[in-house]
């Protein structure tokens, strides 16, 4: 009787990052994709109210801005209503925020199955950004619900909804990424990230606008990749054209994308001793 052949299948420790690591990662498409289902499940499991959650943060956040900045500091708005203003930065910024937070903590939450399975750990920490869309399309139709109510329509300029928030999901990844793998080689990370998240907070125009800055530190300020997200998706759905991003959204762009590779190096050089080290 004979016997059935033998698959053997040999796994070698890339070095460093090349297009064979893109080709590793739309291999196992799939499993990205059962990582994100798992993650939004994971997400509002045993909870009572569930993905209402996702609206319900950013609104929370949204009436205390517009007490404590928006009535008492009498903070500006660009001539838009304060409340429809500070909810317009709150939907990218939780997105932001919630995605690094997960992303961070996403390699130690799955160091079991790291080291029983072999697949691109990069996906890990991918599939914790993309997650985060789910609360973002949520939040995102309550805000365009409500801007009828304050007298507003979205301009022609949402069409460029899309690529901003695409920036805000690099942003993420790359910082993420950075602190997914230092998480790895020390554990104390992970009490940085939600001082970090709390400092970037007002480091960015989500309570006030970034017009409170003259030329040329206006573009200066754009080194905050945030910023060319925040002000970018206001000027998509107000159309100030007055305060549209310009060079200050190229300087964010490049801040972004250079996180974003930076970062990808680095978990890159780490990968091989992920396993071993967590």
């Amino acid at each position: 009787m004979n016997e059935a052949p033998c698959h053997i299948t040999v796994i070698k420790s890339s070095k460093g990052c090349s297009f064979n690591k893109l080709v590793e990662i739309w291999k196992y498409r799939e499993l990205l994709y059962f990582f994100i289902w798992r993650d939004i499940k994971v997400r509002y499991k045993q909870t009572i109210i569930g993905a209402s959650w996702a609206i319900i943060q950013p609104v929370l956040a949204m009436i205390i801005f517009t007490i404590f900045f928006g009535y008492i500091a009498k903070i500006p708005s660009d001539n838009i209503p304060y409340t429809i203003f500070s909810f317009a930065a709150l939907v990218p910024w939780i997105f932001f925020a919630n995605g690094l937070t997960q992303c961070s903590e996403s390699l130690v939450s799955n160091s079991n199955l790291i080291k029983k399975v072999y697949f691109p750990r990069i996906i890990i920490p991918i599939a914790s950004v993309l997650s985060g869309f789910v609360d973002f399309i949520l939040a995102f139709i309550v805000l365009l619900l409500m801007m009828p109510f304050f007298g507003m329509l979205p301009s022609m300029n949402i069409l460029w909804i899309p690529f901003f928030i695409l920036l805000a999901c690099v942003t993420s990844l790359g910082v993420g990424l950075w602190f997914a793998t230092m998480n790895v080689l020390f554990r104390d990370v992970r009490h940085v990230v939600p001082f970090l998240i709390q400092l970037w907070l007002f480091a960015s125009p989500v309570v006030y606008p970034s017009s409170m800055l003259p030329e040329p530190w206006r573009s200066v300020y754009g080194i905050n990749p945030m910023v060319g997200v925040i002000e970018g998706v206001r000027w998509s759905l107000f159309g100030t054209e007055e305060n549209a991003p310009g060079l200050m959204l190229i300087v964010s762009a490049f801040v972004s994308l250079f996180i974003l590779l930076t970062g990808l190096l680095f978990f890159c050089r780490t990968e091989k001793k992920i396993a071993d080290v967590i």
